[in-house]
């Protein structure tokens, strides 16, 4: 879900021409830069002088629909800098289309990888890589095409996978909807008008956070989906037991972020699917909550609101009747769930704070890998950050370094992947490298196991009807 700029600063303080060719060549001795479209998606390519014959293919994240789409081929201006400063190229497609755009960014990243080989010379390896909804892209393209990659490192990425993400949000909202509007014309699928469906979800959820009874239910409806308790990335994370602070920021990241998906951006996936490709039918949501590292906080925040928890838990279980329409299930399925199947390392990052896409999506993506017996193609690391995709570009840089040794040597160094040499290595990138939007940020990687994914869903799983 693309790190914009407009998104990343919600993130972060509250809380992103024809064709222009030349010739077929090996290498290139100078300096090339070319913008221009494939079809309906534009791009963006650039070669350093002195190529080393290695494509970093970078693709972005969620754009809203209808939002200004350019094409992106680095996550950051430094992280760019950096690149090619080391001789790597780079290259990104804006896709054809915002929003869901999954099938879309298959296609069109593809192409221009295509289209590189075809006007710049084949390179020797590629690296796809990207953030948010560019980390499912990133994961998919190596599943799909496992043989024009040589390696993957998906940043912040929704890798539970499109069906799991999106009944996550189903859960959210329906949640929201039982427990604090259940007579409002609030729409959880099929939504006809997704501006007036957020503006009001958000008129409500405002209301609820106005009391203790809402806060408390609030926190019920983060702790279902394991929304983090943290939403600053300039402030230290509250403890545990902070539950006045944990649920504020839980109602930040509802209100300010996932809200938005789960109440108005759904409604371009539905269309893209052409129906509701999300259920709830039989989902035990006591369950859920008995899974969730929040279920302290939910339980303390009911106590002193004078609530009975069970009740809600039973109200929510006994209205649980949503169905998914089969083929939109399938095309939610196709674009895209994961089998694991991995055919090329591939190196996942995360902050522990990430309330738009969870870090117990790397839990997801690392159990079907797991079950496909292809766990040692896998790493993952973590930053100890609010935000969502909040890295520096110190702590990118350290990351690739990482990817790229495993390429050049055949294995990984475990050693390296530690958090302390890991902060190290960013560390060393200098004070510029280690900011974000302005602000300094010390190297947070740490060691970290996220939860389970709350309702995973593997590739070739039944799809209930």
């Amino acid at each position: 879900m693309k790190p914009l700029r407009t998104l990343a600063l919600v993130t972060l303080l509250a809380f992103s021409v024809a064709c222009s060719r030349s010739a077929p060549a090996p290498t290139r001795p100078t300096p090339s830069s070319l913008t221009g479209k494939i079809g309906a998606a534009t791009y963006a390519i650039e070669v350093p002088s002195g190529w080393n014959g290695t494509l970093f293919l970078y693709s972005h994240g969620y754009v809203a629909p209808g939002s200004a789409n350019g094409a992106q081929a680095a996550p950051s201006g430094d992280a760019r800098t950096w690149l090619l400063g080391h001789h790597f190229a780079i290259a990104g497609s804006s896709y054809s289309s915002t929003g869901w755009a999954l099938e879309d960014a298959f296609k069109d990243q593809i192409a221009l990888l295509d289209f590189f080989g075809s006007h710049l010379g084949k390179p020797r390896r590629v690296i796809a890589w990207g953030a948010s909804l560019g980390g499912i892209v990133t994961a998919g393209l190596v599943q799909l095409h496992p043989g024009r990659f040589a390696a993957a490192m998906p940043l912040c990425g929704v890798l539970a996978g499109g069906i799991a993400t999106w009944n996550a949000e189903l859960d959210a909202a329906y949640a929201f909807k039982t427990l604090l509007a259940p007579g409002s014309a609030l729409q959880l699928v099929h939504i006809s008008d997704p501006d007036a469906n957020r503006q009001l979800a958000g008129q409500l959820l405002n209301a609820a956070a106005a009391t203790p009874q809402g806060k408390a239910r609030l926190a019920l409806v983060a702790a279902i989906i394991d929304l983090p308790g943290w939403f600053d990335p300039r402030l230290p994370e509250p403890a545990e037991t902070e539950y006045a602070a944990r649920v504020l920021a839980q109602i930040d990241w509802e209100s300010r972020v996932d809200f938005n998906f789960a109440f108005g951006y759904r409604k371009e996936v539905e269309q893209r699917a052409g129906g509701n490709p999300s259920w709830n039918q039989g989902v035990d949501y006591g369950g859920l909550l008995a899974g969730s590292p929040d279920r302290p906080e939910v339980q303390a925040l009911y106590s002193q609101a004078g609530l009975n928890l069970q009740t809600d838990v039973r109200a929510l279980n006994a209205g649980a009747t949503i169905k998914a329409e089969p083929t939109a299930a399938a095309y939610l399925d196709r674009f895209i769930s994961f089998d694991g199947g991995l055919g090329v390392p591939v190196l996942s990052m995360h902050t522990t704070g990430d309330g738009l896409v969870i870090p117990p999506n790397e839990t997801a993506y690392a159990q079907v890998v797991g079950v496909a017996g292809r766990q040692e193609l896998l790493r993952q690391v973590f930053v100890h950050r609010a935000g969502h995709c909040t890295f520096t570009t110190a702590e990118t840089i350290a990351a690739v370094q990482v990817l790229l040794q495993r390429l050049d040597t055949g294995r990984w160094d475990d050693a390296a992947l530690e958090p302390a040499m890991l902060n190290a290595t960013a560390l060393a990138q200098g004070a510029t490298a280690n900011q974000f939007f302005g602000f300094a940020l010390n190297p947070s990687f740490v060691t970290f196991k996220p939860p389970a994914y709350p309702r995973p869903f593997a590739k070739g799983s039944p799809i209930p009807t």
